[in-house]
């Protein structure tokens, strides 16, 4: 009699493996993960499927890793944990991208069904606990369900503005084998619909009217223009409509410093005294004064992917709900033909006189810091060493900023040149990300130069996984603004509670993190003299290696954006 067992247990497949099968249907690339007993089938399917499993030391940094590589490469990013703690591990991860508006998976263990409810090794209400900060979570029931329930996952990631799901898998679930016929295996490509919607034609000939007859119009190009990847759209309408052009989050680099229509240092002039006001992919949130900081004799214009966000907290003239490439697109071809458009005498070629009212605010800011971004004084003033920054970028570096006080002095000084080159936390203002950001954009885009700014309180949460990037041999430049403080929050004490108190829960070692990048493996080096950070930086591309400039700033130097916080008002 034939021995057929062979075939038997080719027709069987794992709960692992069938994640493995989803991931791969959906084009993911590389989990970053840390091991734990719930979850190691899903690693064994990875291997056969040709994904990469990509290990790092804290659970938080596998977690913004995976939104990292989402936002870098446009598809979903993915971190795999183990429950319990792994999965607690990787909360803040998920809040950041949920209020970033980043598309990830992330995959929790969870106790055997068999064991429900008996407290089993790290059981705890993962889905009740990550509920509020994704669009989907759920309990894979069964295995043969297993890859229908990721594609679930990734397909409600894209339901309106992008965002995190999470999946958790009971060990049994996941380690159990069914016939590979009775399980639903979603196919690449056809179990998503285009998530591209264009909005309503009468509002984007509203729009397009609206932007041909202004006077004093004015546009903030935020994140979902990157998101949408509509830097083409957002460039052609700045540029054919003669639009002063404002850019915030990820949208920073839609257009290239040097733009005739790149405005930074003048946004709360121009909102003031703009007659149209377009807002692009950005809510009327703390960033934006909850909307109170655009002149209330302006036309507001709003475009989001997500509707609940439009109107939110301000009223609002026109609204539009959608793509926002498709919608500026639009846009631009609805006004093309206009009579009044162009330099037919119309109110695009005659808005010369706000370009240059906009420029003058410009160039009257850059004077009045001039000084601190030249300054030759030892602790170095933080606008030094981010100007220094900004001219050590090149096309192709991609900068990553993760701190307070000193991310704050870089948001007014460093332009990325290229769109897609610019990640920072987002609204959540989660410090720590910058190390798995850098593990991030080094695996997504590995012809790219990786600059990172950290403060020394923002790297000392997430720093033991530079060993991660040295293990993966992930080279970058590194800058930590080094002034033993969490400042942003210092300033806040001084200033409501006195000079006697503020240092209260706020002041660091005197950490050298120079010493700490060669101990792992890297380049290290500590700058005093600002005539000595530019070089630095130089040495640190040239090693080859993951790389920590530690430069000692002045701890007394603190951004206006800090200092203009209401928080501490």
């Amino acid at each position: 009699m034939p021995d057929d067992s062979s075939d038997t247990s080719q027709s069987l497949i794992s709960g692992g493996h069938l994640v493995a099968k989803a991931l791969k249907a959906e084009g993911v690339e590389v989990i970053y993960t840390l091991c734990g007993g719930h979850i190691i089938d899903i690693y064994d399917g990875c291997v056969d499927e040709g994904i990469d499993v990509v290990d790092v030391r804290h659970e938080q940094v596998a977690a913004h890793a995976a939104d990292g590589y989402a936002r870098l490469t446009g598809k979903p990013g993915c971190a795999v944990v183990t429950a319990g703690p792994g999965t607690t591990d990787a909360v803040t991860g998920v809040a950041n991208a949920f209020r970033a508006e980043s598309p990830m998976l992330l995959i929790g263990g969870q106790g055997a069904h068999t064991q429900h409810k008996m407290g089993s090794l790290q059981d705890l209400p993962h889905v009740d606990m990550m509920t509020p900060i994704t669009k989907f979570a759920s309990t894979v029931p069964d295995t043969a369900r297993a890859a229908d329930m990721v594609s679930m996952a990734f397909r409600e990631c894209y339901h309106g503005a992008p965002g995190p799901s999470f999946l958790e898998i009971p060990r049994d679930v996941l380690d159990a084998k069914v016939p590979v016929d009775t399980a639903r295996v979603p196919q690449a490509g056809q179990y998503r619909a285009s998530t591209r919607t264009a909005g309503d034609p009468e509002a984007i000939e509203r729009l397009a009217d609206l932007l041909v007859h202004a006077e004093k119009p004015a546009i903030l190009l935020g994140s979902q223009v990157w998101t949408t990847r509509g830097t083409e759209a957002a460039t052609e309408l700045v540029r054919t409509l003669n639009i002063p052009a404002y850019m915030n989050g990820a949208g920073r680099g839609t257009l290239p410093p040097g733009d005739p229509h790149h405005f930074q240092l003048s946004r709360r002039y121009a909102f003031a005294g703009a007659d149209v006001i377009v807002i692009v992919g950005t809510p009327f949130d703390f960033r934006m004064g909850y909307g109170k900081r655009l002149s209330p004799d302006a036309t507001v214009v709003q475009i989001d992917l997500d509707y609940r966000t439009v109107g939110k907290n301000r009223d609002i003239d026109l609204g539009i709900v959608g793509d926002a490439g498709l919608i500026l697109k639009s846009v631009t071809e609805a006004a093309s033909g206009r009579v009044l458009n162009g330099h037919s005498g119309g109110g695009a070629s005659r808005r010369k006189e706000w370009l240059d009212e906009l420029r003058a605010a410009e160039q009257t800011a850059i004077e009045k810091r001039l000084p601190s971004l030249r300054s030759d004084a030892s602790p170095i003033h933080p606008y030094r060493l981010v100007s220094e920054i900004n001219d050590f970028l090149t096309e192709d570096s991609i900068y990553i900023g993760d701190g307070g006080d000193i991310v704050t002095f870089s948001g007014q000084v460093v332009q990325p040149k290229s769109p897609g080159h610019w990640m920072d936390p987002g609204p959540l203002g989660t410090l720590g990300v910058g190390v798995p950001f850098v593990l991030a954009a080094k695996q997504a885009r590995p012809d790219k130069e990786v600059v990172a700014l950290f403060g020394d309180g923002a790297f000392s949460l997430t720093g033991w996984d530079f060993e991660t990037l040295v293990r993966y041999n992930l080279p970058f430049v590194g800058i930590v603004g080094n002034n033993s403080s969490m400042n942003q929050i210092r300033y806040g004490q001084k200033a409501k509670y006195g000079d006697a108190r503020e240092r209260v829960g706020n002041t660091l070692g005197d950490v050298h993190y120079d010493k700490f990048a060669q101990m792992l493996g890297g380049y290290g080096e500590e700058v005093r003299d600002p005539a000595d950070i530019g070089p630095a930086l130089r040495r640190a591309r040239e090693s080859g290696k993951p790389s920590l400039i530690n430069v000692w700033v002045d701890p007394d130097a603190y951004a206006p954006g800090t200092m203009n916080q209401t928080m501490y008002k």
